[in-house]
């Protein structure tokens, strides 16, 4: 956390010395405090802001591409005289322990289009979820453990 700020604090250093400011100037003066700050890496004592950042990268991308696949299977159903949807609620038994964690996940469920978290058990165990396309259950509960709780809880630990 101590390099990100850092890092944002080289990003807005960039900005008052280029004399301008926006959002592109921004990212440009992040990049460039990135690589200043990969360069100088042995200087942090292994830090593992390099390998966390690109794993945020790489969960925004997943994340994004999920919520473009719901999106168009919700309004594909929506837009048809066929009904496809099979609703149904499914127990998902979850890793995350953490409150942070638990709720981070159960957002990032919320904002998927067709999906909602409803509860989380007593225990803190599982999550109940209702959701717009039941298929198989399985199939479901595989998708979320493997898919968003996976790559959340390895940018969260």
């Amino acid at each position: 956390m101590r390099l990100f700020m850092f890092n944002l604090g080289l990003a807005i250093v960039w900005q008052a010395v280029s004399g301008s400011f926006s959002l592109g100037g921004l990212l440009a003066g992040f990049i460039v405090g990135y690589g200043v700050l990969w360069i100088a890496h042995p200087l942090f004592g292994g830090s593992p802001y390099f390998r966390k950042l690109w794993r945020i990268i790489g969960f925004f991308f997943y994340f994004v591409k999920e919520m473009v696949i719901a999106s168009l299977r919700v309004a594909y159903d929506v837009v048809t005289p066929l009904i496809h949807a099979r609703p149904g609620i499914v127990r998902v038994p979850i890793e995350a322990r953490t409150d942070l964690e638990i709720t981070l996940l159960a957002n990032l469920i919320n904002l998927t289009p067709g999906s909602v978290t409803i509860d989380v058990s007593p225990d803190r165990d599982c999550l109940y979820i209702h959701a717009m396309f039941i298929d198989d259950p399985d199939e479901f509960r595989a998708a979320i453990k493997h898919g968003i709780e996976r790559r959340l809880l390895e940018l969260m630990r």
